[in-house]
C-alpha cells in the first residue's frame, strides 16, 4: 500500500504543526512570565533605593563593560554575585563600604590591567546602585552564573 502525501495532506501537516508549535511557544512564553514574576524575583522588595540604583545602572552603561546575570559584556566581572562576593548577605554596611571604596579608587592605575573609570558618584549614589545590586543578587538564577568569581 503505498499513498503518496498529496498537497491537501502536506498543506494540512504544515498548518497543523505550526499551530501546535506555535501553541507550545505561547505556553512557554506565558510560563516564563509567571515563573518570573511569581518564583525568580520579589516584587516587595522593590524599592524606590533599587530603582534609582537600576537607572545610575542605566545611565553610566554599565552593561557595556559588565554582565549582570549572564546578560551585557563579557569585558569586566559579572556583577549578578558581587553582593555575596562582597560579604553584603553577612555584612551590608560593609559590603557598601567595600563598593563605594572600589568605585572611589577607579581607575587603579595598574600598567596592563582593564581599567573602569572614575564616575564620581555621590554617596547616595553609591547607596542606590548597591541596592540595585544587592536585589539582583536574590534573584533565583538557576545557578547562574556557575562560579563565585562571577
Amino acid at each position: 500500500m503505498a499513498e503518496r502525501l498529496t498537497k491537501a495532506g502536506a498543506r494540512n501537516v504544515f498548518y497543523g504543526g505550526s499551530l501546535f508549535f506555535f501553541a507550545i511557544f505561547v505556553a512557554l512564553t506565558a510560563h516564563s512570565h509567571w515563573f518570573m514574576r511569581n518564583r525568580s524575583t520579589d516584587e516587595t522588595t522593590l524599592t524606590p533605593s533599587v530603582a534609582r540604583g537600576k537607572h545610575i545602572w542605566e545611565r553610566h552603561s554599565c552593561i557595556n563593560c559588565h554582565t549582570l546575570l549572564g546578560e551585557g559584556a563579557y569585558f569586566a566581572p559579572e556583577l549578578g554575585n558581587v553582593w555575596k562576593r562582597y560579604g553584603g548577605d553577612q555584612d551590608a554596611a560593609g559590603a557598601r563600604e567595600t563598593l563605594r571604596a572600589w568605585m572611589a579608587a577607579q581607575p587603579s592605575g595598574v600598567e596592563g590591567r582593564r581599567q573602569m573609570p572614575q564616575f564620581n558618584l555621590a554617596d547616595d549614589e553609591v547607596n542606590d546602585l548597591a541596592a540595585f545590586l544587592e536585589w539582583t543578587s536574590k534573584i533565583k538564577t538557576q545557578n547562574w552564573p556557575p562560579n563565585d568569581a562571577g
